[in-house]
């Protein structure tokens, strides 16, 4: 009888074995709430990492890009400065104001017109009404005319607008 008991208890044992293992079969094709964790907390942890090495790069792109902008700008300038060299070296000679004149002329011109192909554009503000988003009012005085009141009526200092952004505001003298 305690060998038929015994038989029986090892029968229960293997059928018990078998029910854990088909529940440890289960628990590792399932992953575990810590597993699933340590999953998505890595996958969070690589796109931050990504996004924070994109924003490094367009941080660096876009620094970059204004370097290279005002390298363009100053390759540009540079023939001016050679013009200035140039007439200042024949100035030392010459007797003609009016050349002189002219030369100064030319040289202004060339700057100007590579300023201008920059996207730079000068604010015209003698007449115009006073706004104070373009206009920075220096003083009033009693306008010359009826008509001028509220209007510019001297500009001290020209403004300019850089691709129709203010770069610099006008100076201005304002009629009351």
């Amino acid at each position: 009888m305690a060998e038929k008991e015994e038989l029986e208890n090892q029968e229960e044992q293997v059928k018990q074995d078998e029910v854990l293992d088909k529940d440890e079969q289960k628990e590792s094709t399932e992953p575990t709430w810590e597993d699933r964790y340590n999953e998505m907390n890595d996958k969070y942890v690589r796109l931050y990492s990504d996004f924070d090495n994109f924003r490094k790069r367009t941080i660096k792109e876009k620094a970059d890009i204004i370097n290279q902008a005002g390298s363009d700008l100053m390759k540009d300038l540079l023939t001016v400065l050679d013009d200035f060299e140039r007439a200042i070296k024949a100035n030392e000679k010459i007797e003609d104001v009016e050349a002189v004149k002219e030369g100064f002329r030319l040289v202004h011109h060339k700057f100007e017109g590579i300023l201008l192909s920059k996207g730079l554009k000068p604010m015209e503000a003698q007449g115009e009404a006073f706004d104070a988003e373009l206009h920075d009012a220096i003083t009033n005085i009693p306008a010359p005319e009826e008509s001028l009141k509220g209007k510019i009526v001297d500009v001290v200092e020209k403004g300019y607008f850089l691709k129709d952004k203010v770069l610099r505001y006008a100076k201005v003298v304002v009629g009351q």
